[in-house]
C-alpha cells in the first residue's frame, strides 16, 4: 500500500510512504475523528492512500490572500 501526501491546492506531492510497516494506525490516522478522516484521506480504487494536507506555500498565499477561492485560482 503507498501512501500520497499530496497538497489539495496546487496537487503538488508533498511526499509518498511505500512500505509495508506504513499503517493508517502508524502514521496516527487513527485519531482522526471520522469527519476529519472524510476530508483528509481518500482511498485510490488500487488500494492506495490519499491524504491532502496544504503545502507551504499555498498555506502562505492563503494566509496573505484570504479573499483566494478554495482551491486556489
Amino acid at each position: 500500500m503507498k501512501i500520497r501526501y499530496i497538497c489539495p491546492h496546487c496537487g503538488m506531492l508533498y511526499a509518498a510512504i511505500d512500505h509495508p510497516e506504513a499503517t493508517e494506525e502508524r502514521l496516527g490516522f487513527h485519531s482522526l475523528t471520522p469527519d476529519e478522516r472524510k476530508h483528509i484521506i481518500s482511498y485510490e480504487a488500487n488500494g492506495d492512500i490519499v491524504v491532502s494536507i496544504t503545502c507551504e506555500y499555498c498555506s502562505e498565499a492563503i494566509h496573505r490572500y484570504p479573499e483566494l477561492t478554495y482551491p486556489l485560482q
